[in-house]
């Protein structure tokens, strides 16, 4: 009788135990989903403009590649610049055929398909699959509205040439995809911006920290495995 009272004593300590080393390894095994996979946030908008070739760019067009989709105009003086130093960073460090980027203007009255040109040639966008992209105004704005990326009312002045600095990232299917955050949450959407933390918490022209860049080249790199 004590012999089974001991195996019976063992046993009630090794199920707790065994239960505890599956429930964090089940933990683990989740986390490392989380960090590996990407959240499918929906179908990328159909669209189709003008790129700086004068070429119709569709949607279509961009099956079977990896790619960013920003908003932007060329004479911005303050968030455009910084996120066309992030995006040529990214266009330099992944080179890769099968990687793209979409740039969309929202001052398309100025943004002709040789303003964009000239632009291009100027921030040093040297890939043939980076497309800026021009057409209607009242189309973009409700593109953007589709992305569910913020661009200013067209019919209002002080917010007409306002727009987000988030981007897209759109796999080969033509889904928008992203990953997760800390605590296991779609971001949607990344920053093209500078932050003056490591964190990405204080935005900042002159931040010498993009987060949101290094996260984007790892997760380019993902896809086009």
């Amino acid at each position: 009788m004590p012999r089974n009272n001991t195996t019976n004593n063992k046993s009630k300590v090794i199920v707790p135990i065994v239960v505890i080393a599956l429930l964090f390894l089940g933990i683990g095994v989740g986390m490392g989903y989380f960090k590996k996979n990407l959240y499918t946030v929906m179908k990328v908008p159909d669209f189709q403009l003008t790129d700086q070739n004068g070429k119709k760019i569709t949607n279509k067009d961009m099956l079977g590649k990896v790619y960013l989709v920003e908003f932007f105009f060329s004479k911005c003086p303050t968030i455009c610049p910084v996120m066309n130093t992030n995006m040529k960073a990214i266009q330099n460090q992944i080179n890769d055929p099968d990687f793209g980027i979409v740039s969309i203007s929202i001052d398309p009255e100025n943004d002709t398909p040789e303003a964009l040109k000239e632009h291009a040639k100027r921030i040093g966008a040297t890939s043939s699959n980076w497309h800026f992209l021009t057409g209607d105004r009242t189309y973009i704005g409700n593109l953007a509205d589709q992305f569910n990326i913020y661009v200013g009312d067209k019919e209002d002045e002080s917010e007409s040439l306002n727009h987000s600095g988030m981007i897209a990232l759109v796999d080969q299917d033509g889904n928008i995809r992203c990953r997760y955050n800390k605590d296991n949450m779609p971001i949607l959407y990344y920053s093209g911006l500078n932050y003056e933390d490591p964190d990405g918490k204080i935005p900042k022209l002159t931040g010498k920290y993009h987060p949101d860049r290094e996260i984007l080249i790892e997760d380019i790199k993902k896809l086009l495995k």
